[in-house]
């Protein structure tokens, strides 16, 4: 890790300990070494620093290119692996993602392309499976538990409740991998949106198997 990332991680863990009394289930799933999708669900702005400060590796984020643009916010950005996407250009990022994926790097997206707005689970965008599907990188489902209610969208400042992270088993799409690659483009639409339903499904599944209402002030 670079110095600034490697700071930014530990704070993040400080706060994410002392603040959010955290627990963090089976990040021992995810691959130490290599290319790595994190697939999350999305309900907060605190998800990625905290997905990114649970992992054990440098992980690059996707962040909205006009932060590049502010002074010492766009360099902090940039030492914190995040990838510029501009949302009305199709095809956002891809590119800058597939090429740090072939370096190695690990990646963390969001299958609903968006904040929920009420915390729920929402549809997975065939985006991501565009993604997966272009890449050989295993996937890793990862679920936030509580992250909502602690700072969901309808909250200006975060409280301090409990949340819960669970990594779930690298996923293989091997199987419509190979087939994108000789299907016809209807076909391979479909590809896409099941490799995103694939992964989403997977994120509903997990289950955080601890009672974060327990947990002690």
């Amino acid at each position: 890790m670079r110095p600034v990332y490697w700071a930014t991680w530990k704070l993040t863990r400080l706060l994410a300990g002392n603040f959010f009394r955290w627990r963090v289930l089976h990040v021992e799933r995810i691959p130490r070494t290599g290319p790595v999708i994190l697939a999350a669900n999305h309900t907060s702005f605190a998800d990625p620093p905290l997905v990114g400060c649970a992992v054990p590796r440098v992980i690059h984020f996707l962040a909205r290119h006009t932060l590049f643009d502010i002074p010492v916010v766009g360099a902090w950005m940039r030492a914190l692996n995040s990838v510029p996407v501009d949302r009305n250009v199709g095809g956002a990022g891809l590119k800058a993602i597939l090429d740090r994926l072939q370096d190695g790097g690990g990646i963390l997206l969001f299958p609903e392309g968006t904040r929920s707005p009420d915390g729920l689970i929402q549809k997975a965008q065939a985006g991501v499976g565009l993604t997966i599907i272009k890449s050989t990188a295993p996937v890793v489902p990862v679920r936030l538990f509580g992250v909502f209610d602690a700072w969901g969208r309808q909250r200006k400042l975060p409280r301090p409740l409990p949340v819960v992270l669970k990594f779930g088993h690298p996923l293989d799409f091997a199987r419509l991998r190979a087939e994108s690659r000789s299907c016809a483009k209807p076909r391979l639409r479909e590809i896409y949106q099941e490799a995103s339903d694939t992964i989403m499904h997977a994120i509903n599944y997990l289950e955080p198997c601890v009672d974060i209402t327990q947990f002690p002030p």
